[in-house]
């Protein structure tokens, strides 16, 4: 543990780093794979590490190469999916990307705006510079993903590189045409690929931050008061394991604990009677879990107000869903 940039926090903080290695699929998602980043200043102080607990052939390697090792691993167990995203401090580096490009695996990273890319005409220039090139008719509009709200719609550009397998995508914001974000992306040769697919992947982001925050909202995955290498490990897997249980248990009871009425079609719908109920989340199966495993009201009780919560939120996602269609509506 030592002072450095906690992305968690967004500044310099006494705490450690952890790079996660999320799986999402569409019948559900949790984080799989995890490693402690150990600074350099550490890993070259022999004493220091002896003390944390730290193994002596531990070298010091960058959050890309941690990465690096999760992937490799994935792939020699055949567990790694056909494709794999990230964020910029992933998308920027090269010799991960080529660790990726080398074993056939797809990826769309995120990438800075400062990142070069070569177009089909040679010329070199920043992904925001490339971004002045698109024409207007270019945009599409695009899900990303299904939300509680809906579809997270976001305006799409496609640019193709002087690599036939390679392509930036561009990602705006509906509401601010000025908010941008950028992808780089890698289709492997003989992988037939599509616009949708590359939004898609780009979209499973979404889940993989999901798990981060139910991670350490509701398994206490950033909770441990442990300073020793060998008890943050233990921790991290424990907690990796109980999001992974109520994670594979929500996925399994999906099928059957939805009831969700149909969504409003048209910003004039009126609610319906019975908003139905959202299927069982992670967080309602670790919560009552966590209730009937205690001493006091019987599990009638908790799975009455289970009900009352998913039958509320079935609710709330209805007019969440027909308020969206009249801002759409509304925008000129």
């Amino acid at each position: 543990m030592k002072r450095q940039y906690l992305g968690c926090a967004g500044r310099v903080a006494n705490g450690i780093n952890v790079v996660y290695a999320s799986y999402a699929a569409p019948a559900g998602h949790a984080v799989i794979e995890a490693r402690l980043y150990v600074p350099k200043d550490w890993a070259d102080d022999h004493q220091r590490c002896r003390a944390a607990g730290i193994p002596e052939d531990l070298e010091f390697q960058t959050k890309p190469q941690l990465a690096a090792e999760i992937i490799k691993e994935l792939l020699a167990e055949s567990r790694c999916p056909p494709w794999v995203t990230g964020d910029e401090v992933y998308g920027r580096d090269a010799k991960l990307r080529s660790v990726l490009e080398d074993r056939h695996t797809g990826y769309v990273l995120k990438i800075p705006c400062s990142f070069r890319i070569t177009l089909p005409t040679g010329q070199k220039m920043r992904a925001d510079h490339a971004a002045r090139l698109v024409p207007a008719s270019a945009w599409q509009t695009a899900s990303a993903g299904h939300g509680s709200k809906g579809e997270r719609d976001y305006g799409w550009a496609w640019l193709a590189t002087a690599s036939g397998r390679h392509h930036l995508l561009i990602r705006r914001s509906l509401t601010n045409p000025a908010d941008l974000a950028y992808c780089y992306c890698h289709v492997p040769a003989g992988r037939a690929c599509s616009f949708t697919t590359l939004v898609r992947v780009a979209g499973r982001r979404w889940p993989v931050e999901e798990d981060f925050r139910l991670g350490k909202s509701d398994f206490g995955l950033a909770d441990s008061q442990v300073r020793r290498y060998t008890a943050v490990t233990r921790h991290l897997a424990l907690a990796m394991g109980a999001l992974a249980v109520c994670a594979t248990t929500a996925a399994l009871a999906r099928p059957r604990t939805s009831t969700l009425a149909r969504p409003p079609a048209s910003p004039d719908d009126l609610p319906p009677q019975d908003p139905g109920l959202i299927p069982l989340t992670v967080a309602e199966i670790k919560r009552i879990f966590n209730l009937v495993t205690r001493a006091g009201q019987t599990i009638r009780h908790y799975l009455h107000w289970s009900w009352w919560r998913r039958r509320h939120q079935a609710r709330a996602r209805w007019f969440h869903q027909r308020a969206r269609l009249r801002r759409r509506e509304a925008d000129p």
